[in-house]
């Protein structure tokens, strides 16, 4: 139990860190052409994972096709060009406070579509995350909000948060046939063979003779460690200790990666960024406490 605990806060130390990594890429690596490297690293080693624990590479059934392309282009084109789009143009800390969001997104919209339980409690935590998000990137000033404070490199990754929240709800219904790490694998490669013809456009050919060693270590480092043993490990977790504990550990991410952000790239401390990032934290961990509540939605659409 206690190496589980161990590997749930690395993966939350290394999901940080890709924030670290897609910055410190973002100036020398356009972005089609950093994900397709990263989801390529990462589709190789997750195949390699999936033979080694299923004893062979799944075959997708006809009606499982369309899903799978949708977590492709979800959970892995969309959600990388709005990451690495966005880290060109705001810090890593800001980004990893709003990306933090997501299971406040996620509750919402499974409360909507699957009819899951939305409680006071829950509800609370949503505000409470909200507010957070908005003292992050207003700096403090709410009403900097609407004199034009939230730039493009927000809407950027408030696009993550709405296309990761996307591939989320479509892999549970994906995960009713497939393994997760099965699922995660051929999302990886379709978003591989998505975002080839983009990252083509981009020049990638002709410019990857001219990245550095550090771009290949950042390259490397998302797919291997942010991507690959990340999921691998947060699977491992969840199927130990459960969903709602495990899932309290990504509220680690936020946390390290403004502190590597300060070690490593030099970004400042502010007090609107860690107190933006105490309210998410607080509120996303109120939205997991296992209480009783109601439905809010009722609606009975499927996703």
């Amino acid at each position: 139990m206690p190496i589980t605990y161990l590997k749930l806060l690395m993966t939350a130390i290394f999901w940080g860190g890709t924030f670290i990594s897609g910055r410190m890429l973002a100036g020398s690596v356009p972005p089609f052409s950093a994900a397709f490297f990263r989801f390529l690293f990462a589709a190789v080693c997750l195949y390699a994972l999936v033979v080694r624990q299923e004893g062979k590479i799944p075959r997708l059934e006809r009606q499982q096709i369309l899903p799978v392309v949708l977590l492709g282009l979800t959970g892995v084109l969309a959600y990388n060009v709005f990451f690495f789009n966005g880290l060109k143009l705001i810090t890593a800390g800001r980004a990893s406070v709003i990306i933090a969001n997501n299971p406040i997104l996620i509750s919402l919209l499974s409360a909507l579509f699957f009819k899951e339980i939305l409680s006071p409690t829950k509800v609370l935590g949503i505000l409470i995350s909200v507010a957070g998000a908005v003292i992050a990137i207003s700096g403090g000033d709410p009403l900097a909000l609407f004199a034009g404070g939230m730039g493009i490199g927000d809407l950027y990754i408030f696009g993550c948060v709405f296309s990761w929240s996307a591939f989320t709800l479509i892999g549970k219904r994906v995960m009713r046939h497939l393994s997760p790490l099965a699922a995660v694998s051929h999302s990886a490669a379709v978003g591989v063979l998505a975002l080839l013809i983009p990252a083509c456009m981009e020049g990638m050919p002709a410019a990857v003779t001219g990245y550095s060693l550090l771009d290949w270590g950042n390259l490397a480092y998302l797919g291997l460690f942010g991507t690959v043993l990340g999921f691998v490990w947060y699977y491992e977790g969840i199927r130990v200790i459960g969903p709602s504990r495990a899932s309290l550990f990504i509220n680690f991410v936020p946390i390290s990666a403004i502190c590597l952000a300060h070690i490593i790239l030099k970004e400042p401390l502010t007090l609107s960024l860690l107190l933006g990032g105490t309210l998410v934290i607080t509120g996303v961990t109120l939205n997991h406490l296992p209480v009783s509540g109601v439905r809010v939605f009722k609606s009975k659409a499927r996703v």
